[in-house]
C-alpha cells in the first residue's frame, strides 16, 4: 500500500486526486494538506473530493503528514511547490509535481532538491498529452521547415500563468525537433504592422474563458495543406489519474528529476 499525501487537498485538482486515489488499487490516502488557516482545515478530506469519509483530516502541517507518508502529490503553485519539495528533500520522500509556471530560477532550486530525492515534474500529467509530445517531435522532423508551426491553447478564466506549461512544452518539443532555440523563436504577440512571418518563429496564442479545462492545438501549416494535432481535456480526472500513475512509478526510484515521458516509457 502506497501511503499518499496530497497538497491543495480542498482545491480543484487536489480534490480530484483524492477522488481518484479512493478507487486506485494499492494506494491509500495518508495525508491531506492545505495552506495554513484554510476554511476546510480539520474537515475530512473526503468532503471536497466527493467520496466517503477517508478518516484523514485536512491539515496545514505538511511535515507531519509526510513523515507518515510514502509519496507527495502536489498540484499547487510554483512558490508553494518549491517549499513542499524542500520538505520532501529533508524527509527523503519522493514527489510528483504538476504545478506550472516555473521559472529558470525555480528549476535551478528544484535541481538541488532532486539530488536527494526522485521527483516527477511535468506540466501535464495526462497520458494523452504526453503521447502528443512524442508524436509532435516526429511530425516536426518529418514536415521540416516548409511547414509553419503555430500553437493555440485554451484554459479556464482562473488560470494564472500564460501560456500554459503544456503549450510551452509543445513549443519546446517542436523547436528541438527542428533544431531551433525555442526561447529565441517563440512568438507570443502579434499586433499592428508586424511584417511577414519569419520561417523560424513558432507562434503561441492564448485563450482564457469560462470553465475550459484545457485544450491545445498545434498547427503545421504548409502551402496548400494543414495538419492539426489537438488534445482536449474533458475533466481534470485525466490529470489526476496520470499523477497517481506517476506516484506509483516514482516510489523506489533513484534521486533525480523525471517527467511523464519517463513514467510512460516514451524516451
Amino acid at each position: 500500500m502506497i501511503k499518499t499525501v496530497v497538497t491543495g487537498a480542498a482545491g480543484r485538482m487536489g480534490s480530484r486526486i483524492i477522488n481518484v486515489l479512493s478507487t486506485s488499487e494499492g494506494f491509500g490516502l495518508s495525508g491531506a494538506v492545505e495552506k495554513s488557516g484554510h476554511v476546510m482545515t480539520g474537515q475530512d478530506a473526503g468532503g471536497p473530493a466527493g467520496v466517503a469519509a477517508t478518516g484523514v483530516k485536512i491539515s496545514g502541517d505538511l511535515k507531519a503528514a509526510l513523515t507518515a507518508g510514502d509519496v507527495l502529490i502536489d498540484f499547487t503553485f510554483p512558490e508553494t511547490s518549491l517549499e513542499n519539495l524542500k520538505v520532501c528533500a529533508e524527509l527523503g520522500k519522493p514527489a510528483v509535481i504538476g504545478s506550472t509556471g516555473f521559472t529558470k530560477e525555480d528549476l535551478a532550486v528544484v535541481a538541488k532538491y532532486v539530488e536527494k530525492i526522485p521527483c516527477v515534474l511535468s506540466p501535464n500529467m495526462s497520458v494523452g498529452v504526453n503521447v502528443c509530445f512524442k508524436v509532435l517531435a516526429d511530425l516536426a522532423k518529418i514536415l521540416g521547415p516548409d511547414f509553419d508551426a503555430e500553437i493555440v491553447e485554451w484554459h479556464h478564466r482562473l488560470k494564472k500563468d500564460a501560456p500554459s506549461g503544456t503549450a510551452v512544452r509543445m513549443g519546446e518539443v517542436v523547436a528541438k525537433a527542428l533544431g531551433r532555440d525555442y526561447q529565441k523563436t517563440a512568438k507570443y504577440h502579434r499586433e499592428g504592422m508586424t511584417g511577414a512571418r519569419t520561417n523560424e518563429e513558432i507562434g503561441m496564442q492564448t485563450v482564457r474563458g469560462g470553465d475550459i479545462v484545457g485544450e491545445h492545438t498545434v498547427f503545421f501549416i504548409g502551402m496548400g495543406e494543414r495538419i492539426e494535432l489537438t488534445h482536449r481535456a474533458h475533466t481534470r480526472d485525466m490529470f489526476a489519474r496520470g499523477a497517481v500513475r506517476a506516484a506509483k512509478w516514482v516510489v523506489g526510484k533513484k534521486p533525480g528529476l523525471y517527467d511523464m515521458q519517463d513514467v510512460l516509457g516514451l524516451k
